[in-house]
């Protein structure tokens, strides 16, 4: 999708969801958007031209077809530059009745106005330069947010903190790059304007940043689609029984036949406002039914996309059985070998069946353990502060700049490279020539981030995902 929109065209869409409701909420947005809604309105209680009040003003009154009154509404007007997409906006918020919605978008569509595309007017806000382009991604991040720590990056990115993070290394390499370009219009007479090691410098401090940005996608990532959690062990030691405690709902078939979990069940939760997505697989075990093969296979694939796993343990099998007690500890020593980057909880189940002092030395035998009981409810509370713990959501807390979007990764990923090669030629003392072509790649990967740096599919992709509405 390209958008090659005309913006002297006034759009119209609905701002609310689809559907009946108590209110809804219509936009229009254009040049001549308050007139086109002037000449279809009438104020209850004095006669107003919508054209003279004041922006950021109210009005109560009706929405008419001819002498027909199709609704009451109230008319909220926006005037230019002061408005959401930078052009006169007015909100016509009527009664949420679908037939209402209809009649009056179906006037308007007839008299002036045209539907909005997906993301149109924020993509008139970025244009008109109310926001930077990576802004207005997150205005859609905010819009999908579901949860504390994604509502938190995508605010603080709308707000402008890592707009300005990139806009000053960008504004410092511009010097610079000034500076050496400047050098190469004196090439003959052997002239340096650009001062080495402050530009070293300056190389160096955003290398660091860089880096810093980068590597917080790993969090931000996650946080922004959850944080997945597999719950792997043999089969009947609890893993779906665990699964409904902390979903506190029957989500999965409990049974006491082995094997009866078949394929990945996956549902989410908040636990202090970060998502965490649960996966009951299948369990692991040595088994010539065909179906459980495969089931046992995908196991093994939601560990890999796992950032965190959960090895669930039958308390009452390893308590009086020594040989099963080894190799469910060989089966934790294979799976942080195996796995080295994930984290990994251990969780004894079924303490009920238990005496303390049995309990006691069996924690002991393992490191980074929880014991519960999730038939009867009990330390599931212990199960998910510790869930928590085990997420680094320092940074979060600490309101730092967090990416979150690949395609911001990917930018700052290629900027990172090009810095490298900057580096690299200033090591080898290279020509400025070269040096200038590297720091160019650079600037136009971190314009790419804000919108400094755009083509017509980039805008496309980017605003074909948002919703007509906004």
């Amino acid at each position: 999708m390209t958008h090659q929109t005309t913006f002297n065209e006034t759009i119209i869409a609905l701002a609310t969801p689809s559907g009946m409701g108590s209110i809804a909420v219509l936009r229009l947005s254009g040049e001549n958007a308050i007139e086109i809604v002037n000449a279809h309105f009438k104020s209850k209680f004095a006669s107003k031209d919508l054209t003279k009040v004041k922006s950021h003003t109210i009005h109560l009154g009706h929405i008419l077809d001819g002498n027909r009154i199709i609704d009451e509404v109230l008319v909220s007007v926006f005037k230019n530059p002061n408005s959401y997409t930078g052009e006169n906006v007015v909100e016509i918020n009527c009664h949420g009745s679908i037939y209402i919605q209809q009649e009056i978008l179906q006037l308007f569509l007839e008299n002036g106005c045209r539907m909005a595309t997906n993301g149109e007017y924020t993509l008139r806000a970025f244009t008109n330069g109310k926001l930077d382009l990576l802004q207005a991604e997150a205005v859609a991040d905010l819009v999908a947010s579901d949860s504390k720590a994604s509502h938190q990056i995508a605010l603080q990115q709308m707000r402008g903190g890592f707009s300005s993070e990139i806009e000053n290394l960008r504004e410092q390499l511009v010097n610079f790059a000034s500076l050496i370009e400047l050098e190469l219009d004196f090439s003959e007479e052997d002239v340096e304007f650009a001062d080495r090691t402050e530009f070293k410098r300056l190389v160096d401090k955003i290398s660091h940043v860089l880096k810093r940005l980068i590597d917080s996608f790993a969090i931000g990532n996650v946080f922004k689609n959850g944080i997945p959690v597999a719950i792997v062990g043999e089969p009947n030691v609890g893993k779906s029984t665990l699964l409904n405690a902390l979903l506190n709902e029957e989500r999965a078939i409990v049974s006491d036949i082995a094997g009866t979990t078949r394929d990945a069940i996956e549902d989410e939760i908040a636990i202090d406002g970060v998502t965490f997505r649960f996966i009951d697989t299948a369990g692991i075990r040595e088994t010539e039914d065909v179906v459980e093969s495969i089931g046992i296979k995908k196991t093994y694939e939601k560990i890999d996309q796992a950032q965190l796993v959960i090895q669930i343990v039958s308390a009452e099998n390893i308590a009086f059985n020594d040989e099963i007690l080894k190799q469910v500890q060989n089966d934790v020593k294979s799976l942080k070998e195996n796995y080295p980057t994930k984290k990994l909880l251990v969780v004894l189940n079924k303490i009920d069946l238990l005496d303390s002092e049995k309990l006691e030395k069996l924690i002991d035998q393992f490191e980074n353990c929880i014991a519960l009981s999730a038939k009867n409810n009990v330390g599931i509370t212990e199960l998910t502060t510790q869930l928590t713990d085990l997420v680094n959501i320092g940074a979060l807390s600490n309101n730092q700049t967090i990416v979150s979007n690949s395609r911001h990764f990917e930018a700052l990923t290629n900027a990172l490279k090009s810095i490298k090669e900057v580096e690299k030629g200033m090591e080898l003392n290279i020509s400025s020539d070269l040096i200038a072509i590297d720091i160019r790649q650079a600037l136009f990967h971190l314009g790419e981030i804000t919108g400094a740096v755009t083509t017509d599919d980039l805008l496309g992709n980017i605003f074909a995902n948002f919703c007509i509405g906004k």
